[in-house]
């Protein structure tokens, strides 16, 4: 009864908080004077129209931003006029988080201070600081794009970036539950296909055919080594997706991932350095189908690890398989204030404690163009617990 009576106050308090008026608007709507709904249902995930402008650089072929840039009277250089700059806050009211049995205000759960924009004509940048979860803060996508190499069409990109994003943006869903067939790592392997340092080529044809080539270190974006190398090993890990538009309705992709690491440790017995190494790849398959108002994105992913334990002599393989599928409904084409969405995770690994079978239940109700409230429920089927969240996602 308290639980549920504090639930209850701690959303009156939210409702409250959030009802005036919000006049500040993200950096690229502000950029182009438009609103965000030009590029989001609703945000953070992109339309078509917002992922053409993300692959264009973040410039709009139809529309010249005025005065972005200042006039030095040197044509050789592009100096953006104001610096574009946005911010992100979600908080929530939770229970049960981790099977704990007790509430939490989970607030804030994420900050975010985004830049990103358009340095010279086809050349574009995009960074992002966050601080998560009460973590100390950090930078995780930080990159430059070069839109259009040697007018051929193919974009390069070099920087931080999760190498899912090719199939499906983690940083764009709804949820504030997460599609962890990306996070998971067998052992003591780094490798997984959320961020990591590299390089991406990308290019689409006529036919909507999208062709993407990572080459990356394989090890995430932590510190450098007192090397100053950021890899701890001398293996670079190719990654390949390609993704076909079938029609209006129905988009189909594959990928393929490819990888080696090496890890170093001191044997006492034989008085000498050992260097084990796994060997891993991954394949899968994604698809997008959309009929209004409803859209299905689903994800599969089997990954093969030979030696995730780095034992020097016999190795131990592990074998992985999972995925996701996640249901959109948007009401009215997307014009309405509401919208739901039900996620579903699964993971199933000769490493038991990989094992994950999980429902997400949301609802949400768009404030303003940048403020959703949200309600979001997860019944983790593996652990055997529920968990609710109330809360709101901003933008500004």
């Amino acid at each position: 009864m308290k639980n549920t009576f504090t639930l209850s106050i701690l959303f009156i308090i939210i409702i409250t908080l959030l009802s005036a008026d919000v006049l500040a608007i993200p950096a690229f709507a502000r950029k182009y004077n438009m609103s965000c709904k030009t590029c989001h249902e609703p945000f953070p995930k992109l339309k078509p129209y917002g992922n053409e402008f993300a692959g264009n650089g973040f410039q709009l072929q139809d529309k010249d931003a005025p005065r972005y840039y200042v006039d030095t009277g040197d044509d050789y250089l592009s100096l953006i006029r104001d610096v574009p700059l946005a911010m992100r806050l979600d908080g929530y009211v939770t229970y049960n988080q981790g099977d704990s049995e007790q509430p939490d205000f989970t607030a804030p759960i994420v900050f975010k201070l985004l830049s990103g924009g358009t340095i010279t004509k086809d050349v574009a940048y995009y960074i992002y600081y966050i601080l998560e979860s009460g973590e100390p803060g950090k930078i995780e996508d930080a990159w430059l794009m070069f839109k259009d190499i040697f007018n051929t069409g193919l974009a390069f990109s070099i920087g931080q970036f999760q190498v899912s994003d090719p199939l499906f943006k983690r940083e764009l869903r709804l949820t504030k539950d997460d599609y962890y067939i990306y996070k998971v790592k067998p052992g003591n392997s780094d490798v997984d296909l959320t961020y990591d340092r590299g390089i991406m080529l990308a290019y689409g044809f006529e036919t909507g055919t999208s062709l993407t080539l990572e080459v990356v270190n394989g090890n995430g974006i932590g510190e450098a080594f007192p090397s100053g190398d950021f890899d701890n090993d001398v293996y670079k890990n190719p990654f390949l997706s390609i993704s076909q538009d079938v029609n209006d309705n129905l988009r189909i992709g594959a990928m393929g991932y490819w990888g080696k690491e090496e890890q170093v440790y001191y044997d006492l017995n034989a008085d000498e350095y050992l260097y084990p190494q796994n060997e891993l790849w991954m394949i899968g398959g994604d698809a997008t189908i959309d009929f209004n108002p409803l859209q299905l994105n689903v994800q599969y992913v089997f990954r093969n690890d030979n030696n995730p334990y780095f034992y020097y002599t016999d190795p131990e393989k592990v074998e992985t398989q999972g995925g996701f599928a996640e249901l959109i409904f948007r009401p009215d084409n997307g014009e309405s204030h509401w919208y739901g969405v039900a996620l579903f995770n699964w993971i199933d690994s000769y490493e038991s404690s990989l094992d994950l079978t999980q429902l997400t239940l949301h609802c949400g109700y768009l404030l303003r163009r940048n403020i959703r409230l949200v309600l979001e429920f997860t019944q983790d089927f593996t652990n055997e617990y529920g968990l609710i969240g109330l809360g709101f996602v901003t933008a500004f």
